[in-house]
């Protein structure tokens, strides 16, 4: 396993927000959940993508933004629009009610009047609301990720609130067949648009890992090496095994400076320090994701004989110890 196949196997569509919308101006889509993650790409024509708080992001046909959480953000035919801001959140779909459930347009000054006009919402359920498309329309799919677990954040904290992937690359054969799924209402739709959501948005991740100069987190770079992305494949595969730098050099090929060396300059930190943060990680979505596992549990899944020892090591890392990060994810009784 490598460390980004690790980091995203949290984040995946299942039932969430999927909307292909054709837009005829004026139009403006505010979305407030302020979802972790949102995948926007366009189809046809163009829009304005205006983030909370950041400048506003020209999309054009063909071109893929995600936007990171908390923050909400709207997507309107021109800077200073004037129509009104249709809102899109839980009155549009939600993963938690499975998709869409209630009927939402876009005015469509070329439709029919008190028609519905302006584009087609799909939610978890597959269903379409609505179509519309005049002159100078604008398609626009719009994928919203739910994102579970501290194993998820991290990959979330290496990025930016606003990515950017131009067109081209792998991701424009996804972005092919997402077209070509939405013009049609076939059984297990929502499934298919899941699955392509997931494709699209690992593309578009990994080509803005990849675009050159960028900053990209040190793990992605070091995944690369011969050596040091042995080694964290080995981390990450066997988790739990024994491991010291000697025995991690040995399965690598190289000796045991070589690897401390190399591991710390190209991931910034020693190996058995990468490991312990690691193995925390894994130890809190344990913690939070299964209740009947006791703390001696966890500290044996992920390395740890002594339950001691390893509630010292997480609460260094983590800042609490296993008991109260654990009752900190506990959701609050209704009153």
């Amino acid at each position: 396993m490598d460390v980004f196949s690790d980091l995203i196997r949290g984040v995946r569509a299942h039932g969430s927000l999927f909307a292909s919308s054709t837009l005829s101006p004026p139009w403006a889509l505010h979305f407030v959940d302020g979802a972790p993650l949102t995948l926007c790409t366009v189809i046809d024509g163009a829009g304005w993508l205006v983030p909370e708080g950041r400048p506003p992001e020209l999309l054009r046909a063909r071109e893929t933004i995600v936007v990171r959480g908390p923050g909400t953000f709207t997507f309107v035919d021109e800077v200073g629009t004037t129509a009104e801001p249709i809102e899109c959140g839980e009155d549009c779909a939600t993963p938690e009610q499975g998709g869409t459930r209630h009927r939402l347009g876009w005015h469509d000054p070329g439709g029919d009047a008190g028609g519905c006009g302006g584009g087609q919402m799909y939610g978890g359920d597959g269903q379409g609301y609505g179509r519309g498309n005049g002159p100078g329309a604008t398609t626009l799919i719009v994928g919203a990720y739910p994102v579970r677990g501290e194993i998820s954040r991290r990959l979330l904290e290496a990025l930016p609130v606003v990515l950017r992937a131009d067109d081209g690359g792998a991701s424009d054969a996804v972005l092919d067949h997402l077209a070509a799924e939405v013009a049609v209402d076939t059984p297990g739709q929502q499934v298919v648009l899941d699955r392509l959501l997931d494709w699209m948005l690992v593309c578009t991740l990994r080509e803005w890992f990849d675009r050159p100069g960028g900053e990209r987190p040190a793990w992605w770079a070091a995944q690369r090496d011969p050596v040091v992305g042995d080694a964290l494949r080995l981390l990450h595969a066997e988790p739990a095994a024994p491991w010291t730098v000697a025995a991690l050099a040995g399965r690598t090929g190289v000796s045991r400076s070589t690897l401390a060396k190399r591991f710390a300059d190209l991931v910034g930190e020693p190996p058995l320090t990468y490991l312990t943060r690691w193995r925390m990680t894994l130890a809190a979505d344990l913690l939070a994701e299964q209740d009947d596992a006791t703390v001696a549990d966890v500290a044996r899944a992920v390395g740890y004989s002594d339950p001691f020892g390893f509630s010292a090591a997480f609460k260094r890392v983590r800042g609490a110890n296993p008991s109260e990060f654990r009752g900190s994810r506990r959701p609050s009784p209704a009153r």
